[in-house]
């Protein structure tokens, strides 16, 4: 153990041990007042955060550098040279959590790792929740449907879509009081309701299915592609496991994004059919309602705000990780500060205490915008039907809602949905 080309009682030839091809890393992202990089053992899932410093050893661990070369361009790097100690240490960690070329398969120690996925993916399936996988090769599937959207990654298909949803935003915004007035009056029509339901629940599948190819075209996975309820409610969902590891942030934002375009692209072929369709036609105003949701949905799913994908887009165009709790957490150690000068703040860069108390102020007021929204709009469209209850049971189940928010732990990694 005394030679800094051992890690747990092994010895690696020549001092050149090496990182497992196959461990992803993500790209550097902010987390409070430092840098971190995820690291994710793909044959286990469990993944773990480091330094940056432990991430400029752990990079260059690829077989052909010794130990005595990595020594030296860390001292370069930062000022000091790597003791035998550490190397003991980082190399006894990775060797021990089975991440390391020739070191048997680790289970992770609780308290530095946690597990990948989704929160509560070990649960039993009840009447009330669940899940249930749909595909039996979900890499398979999403395999091909990258072959068949191949064309989607042309510069002519991206120009001619932004235009063409455009176009369909702004005749929406035009001609809005008319899109509205038909879309209540559809909502009165059983079928016309359930039509617009079904039409929805179908661009919702799609928005997961763009998520995964998107993510398949920079090298991302999906594990797994299947239904769950959460009654009411029944969606289809993907689980793209790697989506935090793809190498560049464009990658990321493009795959964050790409649900919210699957849901306006699936809109184009209606507004030109209830544009054509004459007034008070019934289709006209089942496509009405249909516009409106779907439009509201896409835009709905773009305010950054978690776990919406508008959050995702935000945080990977910032580089951070845990954006909304560490926002959370930099408020109240500045509101604690305000209390008690003594009080010790982490050394945050300047743009980053602008990024977290912007974030901070900036997602309350979304909050308190859409609630206020919520309220006024039920109040405008609901008064005359269902009088008073219009206001007051918006407010109480929108206050219900922030409530419930606020109260759910955080820190967990938020995946694309």
């Amino acid at each position: 153990m005394d030679e800094p080309g051992h890690a747990g009682g092994v010895a690696y030839a020549g001092g050149q041990p090496a990182l497992r091809s196959d461990i992803l890393i993500s790209p550097a992202l902010r987390r409070g007042a430092v840098r971190v990089h995820m690291l994710k053992d793909p044959c286990n899932g469990r993944a773990f955060r480091v330094g940056v410093k432990e991430h400029f050893v752990i990079a260059r661990l690829d077989g052909t550098r010794s130990l005595a070369e990595i020594e030296q361009a860390y001292a370069r790097e930062f000022g000091f040279a790597l003791t035998q100690a550490h190397w003991r240490r980082m190399l006894g960690l990775l060797h021990s959590r089975g991440l390391l070329v020739g070191s048997p398969p680790g289970w992770p120690s609780s308290g530095t790792v946690r597990p990948a996925g989704r929160r509560g993916a070990h649960r039993r399936n009840t009447l009330l929740r669940g899940d249930v996988r749909l595909v039996a090769d979900p890499v398979a599937c999403v395999e091909r449907l990258r072959r068949l959207t191949g064309f989607a990654r042309t510069p002519l298909f991206l120009v001619l879509a932004l235009v063409l949803v455009s176009a369909m935003e702004i005749g929406m915004a035009l001609r809005g009081s008319e899109l509205v007035r038909e879309g209540l009056r559809a909502l009165q029509h059983l079928p016309s309701l359930v039509a617009v339901a079904v039409l929805l629940w179908v661009s919702l599948a799609l928005h997961e299915l763009a998520h995964a190819v998107v993510a398949g075209w920079f090298g991302g996975s999906v594990s797994e592609i299947g239904l769950r309820w959460r009654l009411p409610m029944i969606i289809m969902y993907c689980k793209v496991e790697n989506y935090m590891y793809l190498p560049r942030r464009r990658h990321q934002v493009a795959t964050a994004v790409a649900g919210a375009a699957a849901n306006l692209l699936f809109l184009l072929p209606f507004y030109p059919l209830w544009a054509l369709l004459p007034p008070c036609h019934p289709v006209r105003d089942t496509t009405a309602a249909l516009l409106l949701a779907g439009t509201g949905q896409a835009l709905l799913n773009l305010i950054p705000l978690p776990p919406l994908d508008g959050y995702q887009i935000l945080s990977h165009v910032l580089g951070m990780s845990d954006y909304a709790a560490e926002s959370r957490k930099y408020l109240q150690l500045l509101m604690k500060r305000q209390q008690d000068v003594k009080c010790e703040m982490p050394d945050y860069p300047r743009f980053i205490r602008l990024a977290y108390l912007g974030y901070a102020i900036g997602s309350a007021l979304l909050v308190l915008g859409a609630c206020t929204g919520g309220v006024l709009l039920s109040r405008h469209f609901l008064t005359d039907r269902f009088g008073a209850a219009a206001t007051v049971v918006p407010t109480v189940l929108l206050a219900l809602m922030v409530a419930a928010t606020v109260a759910r732990p955080r820190g967990r990694t938020v995946e694309p949905g």
